[in-house]
């Protein structure tokens, strides 16, 4: 028998992979619900799924998954541009439509796995731990850790476990559309390519916690099968300096590179993540297989062969 899964945002960096992936997998039909206005047709070129143009919150769609049509719902629609300062613009986008496919979801007993981010930790020490420090420095994170709660006020009542997914900063195949919001390794790829010397806040020792998609794909698929509802930290569980890309870089090109250090003009920049994935063993099963020299090596391997897409097969 078939079954049809659910892929919000579909068009998108992550959800793209997500359905290259679910596209692979025998008696899965996969649907992506895009409304394109950051995603990318490109992205699902060469994704055997149906296309639908559409919002995430959309009347029919919210009947359908009521009705029970699908086996499980992968939600990453949302506003993921963190200079974005409208509040009821990203209220209304990211938590308010969530709310109501939740809704929708429990008629059904549909499984939610849903997008998090680690945004909702703002500037609150590292190692980031679920639970602990939760204090967004912008209106997306905020959206984000008002998502979480409302999922964990439907963990006791909702008929299937509802999984929240804390992405940390992915990186990888498939965010060429993403332009400024774009990992910073695919943003100093694009400047080094062109001539220009690769730019960093100074000194370039600020923290971040960068996993590689497939990481990140894998969390999603191992939310599939978790028995019971949370959330977790999706990340490498190791933060890296943004001097570690561009020693990345330089290996991966073959280049020594002299770095453009400017002044950052974001008071709400976050200068230390890193995961602290104890529950996502716990719940998920699961734990990140890419170091960043790794993920940097393959991604500039693609890259440099024309292959921006989303990744088509496990490595």
């Amino acid at each position: 028998m078939t079954e049809r899964i659910l892929v919000t945002g579909g068009a998108g960096f992550i959800g793209a992979n997500i359905a290259a992936t679910l596209s692979h997998q025998p008696g899965t039909d996969v649907v992506v619900v895009d409304n394109f206005t950051s995603g990318d047709w490109k992205n699902l070129m060469h994704i055997d799924c149906q296309v639908r143009a559409a919002d995430c919150n959309d009347p029919d769609l919210l009947q359908e998954i009521a009705d029970g049509e699908y086996a499980a719902i992968f939600h990453q629609a949302a506003i993921t541009d963190t200079t974005i300062m409208d509040q009821r613009y990203m209220l209304e986008v990211n938590t308010n439509a969530f709310a109501e496919l939740l809704e929708a979801s429990y008629c059904s007993g549909t499984r939610m796995i849903y997008a998090s981010s680690a945004g909702t930790y703002g500037n609150s020490p590292a190692p980031n731990q679920v639970g602990k420090g939760e204090e967004p420095a912008n209106i997306y994170g905020f959206s984000k850790l008002a998502m979480d709660r409302i999922a964990k006020r439907w963990y006791d009542r909702h008929p299937a476990p509802i999984i929240g997914l804390r992405y940390f900063n992915v990186y990888g195949p498939g965010e060429g559309h993403k332009d400024k919001t774009a990992s910073m390794i695919l943003q100093l790829y694009h400047q080094i390519k062109s001539g220009a010397r690769p730019r960093l806040f100074k000194y370039g020792e600020q923290r971040r916690d960068f996993v590689y998609i497939r990481d990140v794909i894998d969390a999603n698929m191992a939310a599939l099968q978790a028995a019971s509802s949370g959330v977790c930290n999706v990340g490498s569980g190791q933060s890296r300096c943004f001097n570690d890309i561009i020693k990345s870089l330089e290996k991966a090109l073959g280049l020594t590179l002299d770095v453009d250090y400017f002044d950052n003009p974001y008071d709400f920049y976050q200068n230390h993540t890193e995961a602290d994935i104890n529950t996502s063993v716990e719940l998920l099963g699961w734990t990140p297989k890419w170091h960043l020299e790794d993920g940097v090596a393959e991604y500039i391997r693609m890259l440099e062969s024309g292959h921006a897409g989303a990744v088509e097969a496990p490595a």
